[in-house]
């Protein structure tokens, strides 16, 4: 019972009033605006983005036939590369904004000096998770110097192979681009390739640990379509994936599209007609966090070492769990590969390194993201203008 004139109890957590209650409060807002900022931005039809695809370069060696020209661009057409202090900036930016995974392109991001410097860079970066790189693997088993203080290779004695050194820089996984099996269609689809520079590759990032990795098969009607089950078959004794993609109506050959295209659904009716069965993965639609955060539907020969994947970006659009913008080597950032606008960096970048403004051109792309591509539309739209080696494949 309460006695009269004797003082009440303080309740035991009150609140704090006057100008330290106030600073109080501002500093639990403080706190809450961080927290959230650091977690995963939300498009307008709900898609959390946490990817970001890094164009290092628009070159590369090879010349493929549903990518490149035949002959070099004009000089003019190049457009000067963001350095890797200014893509720093960038990742710094997006790892603030709640992106974990990040993967280098290019063009070819090999034919660039200087990446193992760079992945050991941003693997330093708070927030980053995940490192991968997509290559057309002809230099991953070409022998470098190490990086200081690591090991040297058993074989030279001198040197490791690229693979090991990125290896050894924080990149986890690698997709190398594999359109045939035989040496002469490789080299008539590269232009310019050799396949067993690729397969010296492959083996380079098997020995180096990445995991997986990953064989991308651009299907093509009457160049590499018949191929397809002996490229299934490499996962039943090998710990690699090997993934049929869809060819997509991109770059001055897009008319052809018609001509050329294979569907996901025509491969996997002809891998089952091959006497290849697929079991679903159980986490089908998508990879597990660990494995990769993008589109493929992967499936399993049974008792095989490795999944078979397809990606479907015309036939069966995967844009409802889209969790990705593509930076371009020339600074610009695009909410969607099928879809013209971008953000352009590069102005920001110039000015200086800072993180906040980039973070903010970031929040103006996700704002900008559209519900789904239009690529089916192709005979209706001109797609010419969108060439993957400049945006990043």
């Amino acid at each position: 019972m309460a006695v009269a004139g004797a003082p009440r109890r303080q309740a035991k957590f009150a609140p704090i009033s006057g100008k330290r209650g106030r600073a109080v409060a501002h500093t639990a807002v403080l706190h809450q605006i961080a927290r959230l900022q650091s977690l995963p931005l939300v498009d307008a039809f709900g898609r959390s983005i946490d990817y970001l695809r890094i164009s290092i370069t628009d070159r590369c060696n090879l010349r493929c036939v549903y990518c490149m020209p035949a002959d070099d661009p004009a000089p003019s057409s190049w457009a000067p590369l963001l350095s890797y202090r200014q893509l720093v900036t960038v990742v710094r930016a997006a790892a603030t904004l709640g992106f974990t995974h990040f993967r280098i392109t290019g063009g070819e991001p090999l034919s660039r000096p200087g990446v193992a410097d760079f992945v050991r860079e941003i693997a330093g970066i708070p927030g980053v998770e995940d490192i991968s790189l997509s290559t057309n693997g002809v230099a991953l088993g070409q022998l470098v110097p190490p990086a200081s203080g690591g090991a040297t290779g058993e074989d030279s004695g001198t040197g490791v192979t690229l693979a090991a050194k990125l290896a050894q820089a924080g990149l986890r996984r690698v997709n190398i681009s594999l359109d045939s099996l035989r040496p002469d269609r490789f080299r008539a689809i590269t232009r310019l390739g050799r396949l067993e520079d690729v397969w010296q590759g492959i083996e380079a990032a098997l020995a180096a640990g990445l995991h997986p990795v990953k064989l991308n098969m651009v299907v093509l009607r009457g160049l590499n379509d018949d191929e397809v089950a002996d490229m299934a078959r490499l996962t039943v004794t090998r710990p690699l994936d090997v993934r049929f993609i869809e060819l997509m109506p991109f770059g001055p050959n897009y008319k052809e599209e018609p001509r050329r295209f294979v569907s996901g659904a025509e491969v996997k009716r002809r891998l089952r007609e091959a006497g290849l069965d697929l079991a679903p993965e159980l986490d089908a639609p998508g990879a597990p966090a660990a494995a990769g955060a993008g589109p493929a539907r992967y499936y399993r020969i049974p008792g095989a070492r490795g999944r078979i994947g397809f990606i479907t970006a015309m036939s069966e659009h995967f844009c409802g769990g889209c969790n990705r913008l593509r930076l371009s080597a020339a600074g610009k950032l695009y909410p969607c590969l099928g879809d013209i606008g971008a953000v352009d960096l590069r102005p920001a970048l110039e000015r200086g390194d800072d993180v906040a403004a980039i973070a903010d051109l970031f929040r103006q792309a996700v704002a900008a993201k559209p519900e789904r591509h239009h690529l089916q539309e192709y005979q209706q739209r001109d797609f010419s203008w969108r060439e993957m080696f400049r945006v990043g494949g």
